[in-house]
């Protein structure tokens, strides 16, 4: 069996000198590749944290960017108003009438178009936006609840012109409808109160629901405004 590298010896000191050197160079080539495996090793130990922290930081980014668009294209919230403001004050335009509160069956022939109120089915109109006309005697009973009805011609509101309608309106207790045939673009209705406007982003739209959204002079105040009748068309 032949001596290893390291344990090898000769007599003659010149020849022992090589056999050292090799010996040396033997271990240095050694350590020179277990260095160059370290250093791989390292290497990749930074490449593997670079990339998990590109995609860490893409995938922040884009949290951070849903976030920051759902704020952005988020539909704004529906007006707020303080049920039972009214204060009485005028409000340029606005008709105020006296009707009857008895329910009845049947159709109503009612004095105002669009009605203001008046004799009106035992079931109200739930409130909501609704795409397709209504039956009077429905709405009218919701008006009864402290709703505010919002009806338009068809014929000469478009679309810009119903959404600037629907952005007036509060969460609840408020309908919107088109109503085909009236002598003005724009009706505001409440209780006894009524508004006719030829523009559908009038202010005076929601200085009306201020007075009297939710009042507390309608003849059933707090009454709910869900629950009853859908009509055609809901939104």
């Amino acid at each position: 069996m032949s001596p290893s590298p390291d344990k090898r010896k000769s007599g003659n000191p010149a020849t022992q000198a090589d056999i050292d050197l090799t010996v040396k160079q033997q271990r240095e080539q050694k350590r020179q590749q277990k260095l160059q495996e370290y250093q791989k090793q390292i290497a990749r130990r930074k490449r593997s944290k670079l990339v998990w922290w590109v995609v860490g930081s893409t995938a922040a980014l884009a949290v951070i960017g849903l976030v920051v668009a759902s704020f952005a294209f988020a539909p704004a919230p529906p007006p707020s108003y303080q049920a039972g403001n009214s204060t009485g004050r005028e409000i340029e335009g606005v008709e105020t009438f006296e009707n009857r509160t008895d329910h009845v069956e049947g159709t109503v022939t009612y004095e105002q178009a669009p009605p203001a109120g008046g004799p009106h089915n035992p079931y109200w109109l739930n409130c909501a936006v609704y795409t397709e006309p209504q039956q009077n005697e429905n709405a009218v009973h919701s008006l009864e609840h402290g709703a505010i009805w919002i009806t338009y011609d068809p014929e000469r509101v478009d679309e810009a012109g119903v959404e600037a309608l629907e952005a007036v309106m509060p969460s609840s207790y408020a309908i919107l409808s088109p109503y085909p045939g009236m002598d003005t673009p724009v009706a505001v209705s409440a209780w006894n109160h009524q508004l006719k406007l030829d523009d559908p982003t009038d202010p005076r739209i929601a200085e009306f629901f201020t007075e009297y959204w939710r009042s507390q002079n309608v003849p059933e105040p707090n009454a709910t405004c869900s629950g009853a009748i859908d009509g055609p068309g809901k939104a």
